[in-house]
């Protein structure tokens, strides 16, 4: 990277990763000048169709890496799942401020859970089993509900099991044969789940967006909605553990932390080592984006200060509401509908999302209440 790490238009920032936080990512920096070139084994993928040039090759390729690094002078990541060797061998060449670290701890839930808990943050009880015996032997000393998750992989509700009672502990042995390292965590009553979302630059500087309650169903994040309804003593004690957590794994770029409220306590649930779904509101709400913050914070760019410009309210278009969506689409005037440019509609596939912005909480979600009826 240039001296004093700081990279400016039109130099060429490149993204490993090419889904719909790569190509949120590459518009921003595209309204600051920057050029993009982005490595994902899928032609013509969301972010290559915003992008000057795409590296066509899996994500582990070592050839494919070094061409990124040859043709960018800053690289980040749309996704935790990256190559720890690739990402370490980008670090050393001085192109990945964002470092390896948090994506070896946020690519396994035991590392995850045990560096918050060394950071004196409050966790669920948890305890990490590696075949049926030592699941069964874990059990004994949780109370139910609970849930077991794999270690590594799954996201929007994959990789895991809910155990209600007894009767499911066969189950869950058999998921950790199948699964071998996993993780057993205490099941946490909550009053609602909130997102600090915030950014960090390279020289410990802080930026926080107003934090976000989220709704799920599926497992899947449905909408979020901003501000949350939380108490002052909630927001203050999320905004702590985060700084600590943040100073402790030397974070740059945007981060965000998913917890669980119940009453004015907080639990830290998972973490996500880039943009995230539940930020997606501040790209109309606030004055400036998750995104362009984190092009910002690689870039070695100071951060811009944060403003709540509306309420929002986003929601999300999995494949089985994109039909619906685009025939409301004509006269959708209160909501911003966002398409990612998937070649492929699944069910429960994130294809897009919409964002209703407003004055009041209650203006916005009667807005999208009124986009969830017109869709039926």
């Amino acid at each position: 990277m240039p001296k004093n790490n700081v990279v400016l238009p039109p130099q060429t920032i490149g993204i490993i990763g090419g889904g719909q936080l790569g190509r949120m990512m590459a518009i921003a920096a595209r309204y600051m000048g920057y050029k993009i070139a982005v490595l994902d084994p899928t032609p013509d993928c969301p972010t290559a169709q915003v992008a000057d040039e795409q590296i066509t090759t899996a994500y582990d390729d070592r050839n494919g890496i070094k061409k990124l690094a040859e043709i960018s002078d800053v690289i980040t990541y749309e996704f935790e799942n990256v190559d720890l060797d690739a990402a370490t061998y980008l670090e050393q060449l001085g192109k990945l401020p964002q470092g390896a670290y948090a994506l070896e701890v946020t690519q396994n839930r035991e590392k995850e859970k045990t560096v918050m808990q060394d950071a004196g943050l409050p966790v669920p009880y948890f305890h990490i089993v590696s075949d049926a015996g030592s699941c069964e032997q874990a059990l004994d000393n949780f109370t139910f509900p609970a849930v077991i998750k794999t270690c590594s992989g799954g996201y929007d509700g994959k990789g895991q099991l809910k155990l209600e009672s007894a009767d499911d502990i066969e189950a869950a042995c058999a998921f950790v044969e199948k699964n071998e390292a996993c993780i057993i965590e205490q099941w946490v009553p909550f009053d609602r789940e909130i997102s600090v979302v915030f950014t960090r630059a390279q020289s410990g500087e802080m930026a926080f967006f107003p934090i976000a309650e989220n709704d799920h169903k599926d497992h899947i994040l449905y909408q979020t909605t901003v501000p949350a309804n939380i108490s002052e003593t909630v927001q203050t004690k999320a905004i702590d553990a985060t700084k600590k957590l943040a100073e402790k794994m030397n974070i740059v770029g945007t981060f965000a932390i998913e917890m669980f409220v119940n009453g004015d306590n907080i639990f830290l649930n998972e973490m996500a080592p880039r943009p995230h779904n539940s930020g997606h509101y501040t790209i109309e709400a606030c004055n400036i984006s998750q995104f362009g913050q984190h092009i910002r914070a690689v870039c070695g760019l100071e951060l811009t200060p944060v403003s709540l410009l509306k309420c929002a309210a986003m929601v999300n278009i999995l494949g089985e509401d994109l039909e619906p969506t685009l025939t409301q689409m004509p006269g959708l005037t209160d909501g911003i509908v966002h398409l990612y440019g998937k070649d492929g509609v699944k069910p429960k596939r994130k294809m897009g999302h919409v964002t209703f912005i407003g004055n009041s909480v209650k203006e916005i979600t009667d807005m999208a209440e009124a986009y969830e009826e017109a869709k039926q």
